[in-house]
Order: C-alpha cells, then structure tokens, then sequence
C-alpha cells in the first residue's frame, strides 16, 4: 500500500481528495499545523474504513515539514503522491503599492521554499518506488497576477516556475508533475466547484497524467 500525503489538509478539498484517494487504495498522510484538526480529519476517514493519519508541520519551516513527511512514509509507507495545496494566510494578499520587500517573506517560504522542501523529501521514494505524482493547487494569480494580492501572485509564479521545471526534469522517471489553477471559491455554492468535484480532477491527474497545467474552469475575460 503506497500513500498520498496533502500538505494543507483541511475540511473541504483536503479531506474530499483523501477521501477519494483513499477508495483507491491509497493510505492517507494530512500535514498541515493543527494536530487536533488532523486527529479529528483523519479518525473521520478511518471511520469510513480508510487508513489515515496526521502529521502536523508548519510549510514555513523546512525541518518541521521534511519530518512530518517522514513520519508519515514510516507510518504509512511510501509515498506515491504528494499535494502541495496549504491555503495562503491574508496577510500575503496586499494591494501592489502598500507591499513592502518584507511582506513578500511569508508567501515566498510558504509558497516556494515549503514546496522545495515537501518535494525534496519524497522524490527519493517516488524514484525508489518507480513511480509517482506530484499535485500542485493554486489559484489563478499563479498565472495572472492581482494586483491586490500581491504576495501569493508573486509567491505563486515563483511556485509555478519550480513545478513547470520539476515537471520537464522528472518526467522520464515515471513521475509526473502536474499543477491545476482554480480560478474560483471552491464550495461556493456550484456543483463543479464543490470540494468533491475538484478532488475527482486531481484524481484524474494522476490516473491519466496530461499536460502540466490544467484549469478547474477557464479564466475569466
């Protein structure tokens, strides 16, 4: 049994997207801050007969993250897929003029150096294994920027970058890189937009692979 680790797991599309993964027989490893939130996600997918667990990390801090990581593959095995998606903090989501060099710290570690460091930790396994997915979720300031969200538009190219060039260079090792822009609220009230429809699409990204960067929905004109 191999594992798909969400990093920035919470109610809604994480849990929807372990929920999914799990019907295919995957273990389940949530990351993100709150332990008591995690125990409380994950007793909630072992009641529905998953093996899940939790692991708490901050994406901020590279040692706190590549252990949780850790834990979660000598706990629950290997891990095949790995989901960067933590949900940004307001305070990164600032209008251009009113944001400083020191504003853009936050959402560049968040952003760029928690997804290096979440990668780094669990491709040795995916080569090990022979194979592996690598699931990027942003919002559309990833490849059109906002001007009054300063922070993640700038945070989010740079991720973006890193996942358009980790794709190119592990792709012939049977890992695939993929990156799905969500241009709007998820669970707002559209039944495409729900949590359970976004998880079926990343499920659809790792069975069938694609292009590197697919669109829950066309970007606004």
């Amino acid at each position: 049994m191999t594992t798909i680790a969400i990093v920035g797991a919470g109610k809604g599309l994480g849990i929807e997207t372990a929920a999914r993964f799990a019907r295919e027989g995957f273990s389940v490893a949530l990351v993100s801050r709150n332990q008591d939130r995690l125990d409380s996600l994950a007793a909630e997918l072992r009641e529905q007969g998953h093996t899940a667990a939790g692991f708490a990390a901050n994406v901020r801090d590279g040692d706190s993250l590549r252990a949780a990581l850790e834990r979660a593959t000598e706990q629950l095995g290997p891990i095949e897929v790995l989901q960067y998606s933590p949900l940004p903090a307001k305070e990164y989501m600032r209008p251009v003029l009113e944001t400083t060099a020191e504003d853009l710290v936050g959402p560049i570690e968040f952003s760029v150096y928690g997804s290096v460091n979440a990668v780094r930790q669990v491709l040795p396994g995916m080569r090990a294994l022979g194979r592996g997915t690598i699931l990027f979720v942003n919002g559309a300031s990833a490849v059109r920027p906002g001007a009054r969200v300063t922070g993640t538009s700038v945070a989010f190219a740079g991720e973006s970058a890193y996942a358009q060039l980790l794709h190119d260079a592990v792709k012939e090792e049977n890992v695939h890189v993929a990156q799905l822009i969500i241009p709007f609220g998820i669970d707002d009230g559209q039944e495409d937009h729900s949590g359970a429809a976004i998880a079926e699409r990343l499920w659809t990204l790792h069975s069938e692979r694609g292009e590197f960067r697919t669109y829950a929905e066309a970007l606004p004109e």
